[in-house]
């Protein structure tokens, strides 16, 4: 029986570049904001394979939530948001 082998990307983000577009969409003013919008707003080009393994990873990881309308920035660090999200605290 033939292995399937999955296809490797051409090309792998970089950590810089990987932090440049998180940067972006932290600094963003609108709530959602589409993949050419964010691509011209980059302070340099990226391989648009590239981004769409970039924010993959991005939401994965739960920093995006990717949507019709867009890419919107959903993390929060908040120490004492987690705390009350983990105990139920109503507010």
């Amino acid at each position: 029986m033939p292995q399937t082998l999955q296809k490797k990307p051409e090309h792998w983000p970089t950590l810089n570049t990987v932090i440049m577009v998180e940067n972006t969409l932290k600094k963003i003013d609108e709530s959602v904001i589409s993949i050419a919008e964010l691509k011209r707003r980059l302070p340099r080009q990226v391989n648009h394979n590239t981004l769409m393994i970039i924010l993959k990873y991005l939401e994965e990881s739960n920093k995006i939530f990717v949507s019709l309308n867009g890419i919107t920035w959903i993390h929060n660090p908040n120490q004492s948001l987690k705390k009350a999200i983990s105990e139920g605290l109503e507010l």
